[in-house]
């Protein structure tokens, strides 16, 4: 009986440690943010430009307002996602610039130029 008792708990403990191990770490850890400024042609800020975010997989657009310095953060954003950004202001525009999911990187440090107007729709 006591040996039976004693398997049972062995078994039991085997059980925890492999689910505890099978478990993902906290995500909270592992997500991505996306920190960046906004400039003119001149390397000068630019507030109030409106930046986008595109998560490629589900196409869901995010957007941003760029503070008074043209500085803007994307923070919580999965690790295995492309994304897209661009800014816009008034009709300027900048290049669009991808974030992939290959970046091993947590921080991503990205500069925008709106240096072209935007096209014709």
């Amino acid at each position: 009986m006591k040996r039976r008792l004693h398997s049972g708990f062995v078994l039991a403990g085997l059980i925890l440690a492999t689910v505890a191990l099978g478990q993902k770490p906290d995500q909270g850890t592992q997500l991505r943010t996306v920190h960046g400024i906004v400039v003119d042609k001149d390397e000068n800020g630019i507030a109030s430009a409106i930046v986008y975010l595109e998560d490629l997989s589900s196409k869901t657009i995010k957007s941003h307002i760029s503070d008074s310095g043209g500085h803007f953060t994307y923070s919580g954003l999965n690790p295995n996602v492309d994304y897209e950004l661009h800014a816009e202001h008034g009709d300027m525009t900048s290049s669009t610039h991808r974030i992939s999911s290959f970046d091993t990187r947590r921080e991503v440090n990205i500069e925008l130029k709106i240096d072209r107007k935007k096209p014709a729709k």
